[in-house]
């Protein structure tokens, strides 16, 4: 008996089970330390216990059925962009899907063949599903309802995230186009931005009070949940080419130095322009998203200065809609309580659209073997004005497809329960709805001590 095939890398199986495991430390306890610190008080059990409710039920639906929606052989539904929409579904358990050798029917023999265990690939992509329903849940904090959460997120994972990760990843119809989105700038981020808008609009608001004396309850927090991100991404980026190569460092070095750049950026645009004038720390941590989101779907297909460029540009654009765009009527008016919508949706928008014009084809992602060539991409400034235009219409296609699925779930849902907490929870928060408090009393409530 031997523990490796002739055709698994101890390398490559080990990167890639410590990639998803710093992609899963992004969500737990990433996301939850992050949101539940800039959240007031009475709000922080919640959004935590959304966090990891959410993050076990994707995995639920993505080992029954989501993996091969997503990673699958397709669901000839139509034609044209209809017949590689998205996979059939099926389950990823038993023995040969969790040790027979990873592989990805639709892109078999256009990539090098993977080296490590299918089980491997599906906790890989599982940890990338399940942090997109945490990052959107920033924009329905402090008034969804707690039922409807665990309702909308398994639908929302098999109707909308499926179908963007075989458009782009699965060798779907965008994919087949020469769309590049390398570690999900538009499956994870912009897909959440859109999301969690379209979601605050459908809910509508908080109290009108929280909304105005939103106050974080825990700085410190913060800046444990916004470490834990960045340097989990080296994980969410450097595990994307699937190999333990040349192309996984250059991702994680690219990631590193647009959040450094968009972080400082964001501070000095804080110092010169906002009303204050003042560097504060919780808009270090909005530029230091909006670097890693923007370098996220170009990580692997840019060299340094692209990166240093993406972290610029998409600082700049993303404050800028932050302080400005946020007054016009219709982001004035929807909720979206953390601002997702700017740090994610907008950042990785143009993050996917910068990728189509600073694409080096010299940044090599797999390397060609005799008479294969290798694999690259290629953007405006290196002669590729197209991929301009391919990058635009994947980003359309999952703006259109995701706000269509979220509303129209939503509005299912809310036919059998309702999508807002009740008046008494609204005002009470945490205590009504958990009977919990982040920082307990030593006093006795119902028994329990709280």
């Amino acid at each position: 008996m031997t523990p490796y095939p002739h055709w698994l890398s101890p390398g490559d199986t080990a990167w890639q089970l410590i990639a998803a495991t710093l992609v899963g430390l992004m969500s737990l306890p990433g996301i939850a330390v992050l949101y539940g610190g800039i959240v007031q008080r009475k709000w922080s059990v919640n959004t935590m216990l959304m966090a990891f409710t959410a993050f076990s039920l994707v995995l639920i639906v993505w080992v029954l059925w989501g993996f091969n929606m997503g990673f699958g052989s397709p669901l000839h539904l139509g034609p044209g962009i209809l017949g590689s929409f998205v996979g059939s579904p099926a389950a990823a358990v038993g023995h040969l899907a969790e040790q027979g050798r990873a592989h990805i029917p639709m892109l078999d023999g256009l990539m090098p063949k993977l080296r490590f265990p299918q089980s491997s690939l599906i906790y890989f992509q599982f940890v990338f599903a399940a942090i997109t329903p945490l990052l959107f849940l920033g924009s329905v904090i402090g008034r969804m309802n707690f039922k409807a959460w665990l309702v909308f997120v398994p639908l929302w994972i098999t109707f909308a995230y499926t179908v963007n990760a075989f458009l782009l990843w699965g060798g779907g119809f965008w994919a087949q186009h020469g769309a590049l989105d390398y570690s999900g700038g538009y499956v994870i981020h912009l897909a959440a931005g859109t999301t969690g808008f379209v979601s605050a609009a459908v809910i509508g608001p908080r109290l009108a009070r929280d909304r105005k004396h939103a106050v974080p309850n825990n700085l410190l927090f913060i800046s444990v949940g916004a470490g834990l991100l960045w340097l989990g991404w080296n994980g969410f980026n450097g595990g994307d080419p699937y190999f333990a190569g040349a192309d996984a460092s250059t991702a994680v070095l690219n990631t590193n130095l647009a959040a450094a750049v968009a972080l400082l950026v964001w501070v000095i645009m804080d110092m010169a322009f906002s009303k204050e004038r003042k560097p504060t720390f919780l808009g270090a941590v909005n530029g230091m998203i909006v670097g890693l989101v923007a370098i996220t779907p170009a990580a692997g297909f840019v060299n340094g200065v692209g990166a240093i460029l993406t972290g610029l540009i998409a600082s700049v654009i993303v404050w800028l809609a932050w302080n400005k765009l946020s007054r016009v009527w219709i982001f004035k008016k929807v909720d979206d309580a953390l601002g997702v919508v700017y740090t994610h949706g907008i950042a990785g928008l143009m993050g996917g659209l910068l990728v189509g014009i600073f694409a080096d084809p010299h940044i090599i992602e797999y390397l060609g073997v005799k008479s294969s060539s290798s694999v690259a991409g290629a953007g405006l400034l290196y002669g590729h004005p197209g991929q301009l235009a391919i990058q635009a219409g994947a980003a359309i296609t999952i703006i259109v497809w995701d706000a269509l699925v979220t509303f129209i779930l939503l509005k299912i849902i809310g036919v059998f329960m309702p999508l807002r907490m009740s008046e008494e929870e609204l005002e009470q928060g945490d205590l009504a709805l958990h009977d919990e408090e982040v920082y307990p009393t030593e006093s006795i409530v119902g028994g329990r001590m709280q």
